[in-house]
């Protein structure tokens, strides 16, 4: 009785390994900051609630809030306002509607890979065709428009990028972004920019795809950025006459999304930007630490991120990426097979160091015994 597109849908292969460890196990697989949301935003979480904001709402989110994001996101595209922007529970529900909205049966999406989980499958159940394009380490990490363009036909309908990258840290430099959008245009392709780290850069700054085409569905979030990542409340900003569109798909989904974490949130945008510069700093920190252990522990390979909170580097072991980490979890700590992110992960694992210092120093001690015990 259930239809063939979702059986078609694999379980994240992330969940998979986190279901096999215990809990003393170090998890360097999970991707979600070690911090707690800011002590500002809770109280203000709390005091929407007293204040009886417990009902429904706008299906197009709270509107201060709505014209708190356009501001904020105006350094990138001028002439924003709250009808450029449509409130969600969080950036997966943001995928889903967009998906939903967009894709006509046999559409084809182009994706990155290795990439974020969710947007293969999330293509497959809105009834598109996901189609693949690779980025490289050799490349930091950034598609290549050649690449882009062998992939291309008469039924491709968008292309998604992700910068700062989930899982690689790649970030597009700004001619690169430029790059893309011309090749978009001249193909006639929607861009769907998954922009959730946008604020967790160390070198350079953030380039929005949003710019100056006007074919751009953005989507973001508020749960990495302020470590509120069960808090789900994301968003997209698009064309408003899109909006009122995507809007219809939001209500049917959700009718609105939840008020008293909107009110939260709100605070956290108008008060709490310390907290984040203070947290990514902590980040630029750990990620220095993680890479040059790895880069001295011999079989590893990894290329310094530029923004997000993981690395992924590569290995040449006589070890699958599955097998690796299969045996890194027999030793007592989590990485992410590479594969989880697509076949083309292979020969490569993922650690987020979104953890203690203490816990990264414990696991690259225990990759340095593997290694021996390998060779």
């Amino acid at each position: 009785m259930i239809s063939q597109k979702v059986k078609d849908v694999e379980l994240s292969g992330i969940r998979k390994m986190f279901e096999m460890a215990d809990e003393d196990t170090i998890n360097l697989g999970l991707g979600q900051p070690d911090f707690q949301p800011p002590e500002g935003a809770i109280d203000a979480y709390y005091q929407a609630m007293r204040d009886g904001h417990n009902g429904y709402g706008s299906t197009y989110g709270l509107e201060e809030l709505r014209k708190e994001i356009a501001k904020d996101y105006s350094r990138y595209k001028s002439n924003l306002s709250k009808e450029n922007v449509l409130m969600h529970v969080g950036a997966t529900q943001a995928f889903k509607v967009t998906t939903e909205s967009i894709i006509q049966n046999g559409d084809e999406v182009l994706y990155p890979e290795p990439g974020f989980v969710l947007y293969d499958s999330q293509i497959k159940l809105a009834g598109g065709k996901p189609v693949s394009y690779p980025v490289e380490q050799r490349y930091g990490f950034v598609p290549q428009i050649e690449q882009l363009e062998e992939r291309v036909t008469s039924k491709t309908k968008a292309i998604i990028v992700n910068s700062p990258s989930n899982p690689t840290g790649g970030v597009f430099p700004e001619d690169e972004v430029k790059k893309i959008i011309d090749w978009a245009k001249e193909n006639g392709l929607l861009i769907i920019s998954d922009e959730v780290y946008e604020k967790m850069i160390y070198e350079g700054e953030h380039v929005s795809f949003l710019g100056d085409y006007e074919n751009v569905i953005m989507i973001n979030s508020f749960s990495k950025v302020f470590a509120m990542t069960g808090w789900r409340v994301g968003y997209t900003i698009t064309r408003k006459d899109w909006i009122e569109e995507l809007g219809k798909v939001n209500y049917y989904n959700i009718a609105c999304p939840p008020i008293a974490t909107q009110h939260a949130v709100l605070h956290a945008l108008r008060n709490e930007m310390d907290f984040v510069k203070n947290m990514t700093e902590t980040f630029q920190e750990r990620r220095d630490l993680i890479v040059d252990r790895l880069n001295d522990i011999p079989g590893f390979d990894c290329l310094k991120p530029k923004g997000a909170f993981y690395v992924f580097p590569s290995f040449d072991f006589d070890l699958t990426a599955k097998e690796l980490a299969m045996e890194l979890l027999d030793k007592g700590m989590i990485a992410t097979p590479g594969t989880a992110f697509g076949p083309t992960g292979e020969g490569h694992l993922r650690f987020s160091y979104a953890n203690s210092t203490g816990n990264i120093k414990k696991a690259m001690d225990i990759i340095e015994d593997m290694v021996k015990d390998l060779n």
